[in-house]
């Protein structure tokens, strides 16, 4: 009982990782728990459509550990160009400590986890990364492109980097943001690489 009490308090340093993104109607930055919280809900409305059957059980537990890692690292804005490989090993180490305070039977399934997202090879993989691709680029639909103008984030780069990984795991939701992205560089929201 204590090691997964430790392991509980231990992800509680998830909530003070912030991120780039606004919530609705608040000045602060949201952080990485409420991202994580938001985006297994959103997996879980667009079940239906998914560009294939997924387990959504699976798909929300991936999105739940997907970003642990962040309690180490720290939050990369999703549009960043470089240094993505140190990071990734970063990452794992982190998961490595953080999942190994539990028993080791739920150490290794949420690493496992975590992998399997990481790998985007299932269809519940590239499902859950178009859903953790979706959340901020909807944030900033409703916030007047407040992160990307903030951070000088271009229409093309946030196409070229969020429109493969969402059009594969869920092509609807695909179509839906291409509209609403060309009205949104039709109104400035974007700043300028």
């Amino acid at each position: 009982m204590q090691q997964i009490i430790d392991f509980i308090l231990e992800l509680d340093k998830l909530k003070g990782v912030t991120r780039k993104t606004r919530p609705l109607g608040l000045e602060r930055q949201e952080n990485s728990a409420e991202h994580s919280w938001q985006i297994a809900m959103l997996a879980a409305s667009l079940a239906p459509y998914a560009a294939e059957p997924v387990d959504i059980n699976r798909v929300v537990a991936m999105l739940l550990v997907h970003d642990i890692g962040e309690i180490d690292t720290g939050d990369t804005i999703v549009y960043a160009e470089d240094g993505w490989e140190e990071r990734k090993a970063a990452e794992l180490a982190a998961v490595t400590r953080i999942f190994g305070l539990l028993p080791a039977a739920q150490a290794q399934r949420f690493m496992s986890l975590w992998q399997e997202f990481e790998d985007g090879e299932t269809a519940e993989a590239r499902f859950a990364h178009a859903a953790d691709r979706a959340m901020p680029v909807l944030l900033n639909l409703a916030n007047n492109g407040q992160s990307w103008r903030e951070n000088g984030i271009s229409h093309a780069r946030v196409v070229q980097r969020i429109g493969p990984p969402i059009q594969s795991g869920c092509p609807a939701l695909w179509d839906y943001l291409v509209e609403r992205l060309a009205h949104a560089q039709q109104q400035g929201w974007f700043g300028a690489d």
